[in-house]
């Protein structure tokens, strides 16, 4: 199907459970301008029976869905779940009797190791049946196991973010394994969510340039999932952005490498991709990747600055965290899963200025 062939009643229907927070919020607004979609229930516990803009004021005048409680959910062809984490695996029989497939925008999925999933969460899992039938939702890497699956996991968005400013280098072997990749995260207030907190109050917040998480992340898991390195380690902090992540990944490979080599690594794995894009110029105001331009966007903007002399390598990710490293790519997979055009309803190309 594509956006010009698929008449209305080839539409499939569309749920979302936890629909008023960011990342369901941003898969609603997406899937509102997908031409393959209709839209079936939005479900919300503490907004039911209220106007989805009463809680997204910039879907107003776009749908006149209300919001449902999710006792009232009806079967659909897919499901999109983006409720807390650790909701989903307590649920996750009942929903698949609802819905085909499912798309999940939580931790619960993502980590097939049980002991990897405890060690970064510090429980165990209440559903590990089902962990190997989820595909953990990152297209760029697990493209061929999404066309065949039923169940897709959501992304972490840190882990995103440095995974795809990690993964020429990882796939051309070019990383000096002897060596730890340590990845620092700039990030924006949404990755922390709708629900306010005393971190999150404006005065606390506003100017901020507060580190949160120096060790132990749990996106860390997914990374050393996704890569398979052993001794990857990322902080981060939050800035004065609202969306956005930047990643700056501080590895090492082999000395004296020629440029060209480098591109040769970022080209062969990206070319071919409709949603990363290499940032890369030797001069300019726009010579680096940055966040700032993707608000809104399913794109990854990758990039990096190599020290010839010392083998010193510095990768760079930027990515929308609510875009790319949530709803954007749980759209993309959905897409790939049904056989959609990968691109459909995520071609917006961002604001500039």
């Amino acid at each position: 199907m594509t956006e010009q062939s698929t008449p209305a009643s080839e539409k499939i229907r569309v749920s979302i459970v936890g629909a008023s927070g960011y990342t369901g919020g941003e898969v609603l607004r997406l899937l509102l301008s997908h031409p393959c979609v209709e839209i079936g229930q939005v479900t919300s516990e503490s907004s039911a029976g209220n106007y989805v803009h009463t809680i997204h004021p910039n879907l107003r005048k776009v749908t006149q869905l209300q919001f449902v409680s999710a006792t009232a959910l009806q079967p659909a062809d897919v499901l999109f779940v983006a409720l807390p984490h650790g909701e989903l695996q307590k649920r996750i029989d009942a929903y698949s009797k609802l819905a085909r497939y499912i798309v999940d925008l939580s931790a619960d999925f993502r980590l097939r190791d049980t002991a990897l999933y405890q060690r970064y969460y510090e429980e165990v899992h209440s559903a590990p049946g089902w962990l190997d039938q989820f595909i953990y939702g990152l297209p760029e890497i697990n493209r061929e196991a999404l066309r065949t699956t039923h169940y897709a996991s959501g992304v972490g968005c840190n882990a995103t973010a440095s995974i795809l400013a990690l993964l020429p280098l990882v796939r051309a072997g070019l990383l000096d394994s002897s060596r730890p990749v340590t990845v620092d995260l700039k990030v924006g207030s949404s990755e922390a969510g709708a629900t306010a907190s005393a971190s999150s109050h404006h005065p606390e917040r506003s100017g901020a340039v507060r580190l949160f998480a120096a060790t132990g992340h749990r996106h860390e898991a997914e990374i050393i999932q996704a890569l398979g390195l052993n001794n990857v380690y990322i902080s981060i902090t939050s800035v004065e952005m609202i969306r956005g992540v930047m990643a700056t990944a501080q590895a090492f490979i082999q000395p004296g490498l020629e440029e060209k080599t480098l591109w040769k690594a970022y080209r062969s794995v990206y070319n071919a991709e409709p949603f990363v894009r290499i940032v890369h110029e030797k001069s300019g105001l726009h010579r680096h990747p940055e966040p700032k331009w993707l608000a809104g966007t399913n794109y990854a903007d990758v990039g990096w600055e190599y020290q010839p002399e010392t083998g010193r390598l510095v990768a760079l990710a930027a990515i929308d965290n609510l875009g790319k490293g949530a709803a954007g790519s749980a759209v993309q997979c959905m897409n790939i899963m049904l056989g959609f055009e990968e691109t459909a309803g995520l071609t917006f190309a961002g604001l500039h200025p």
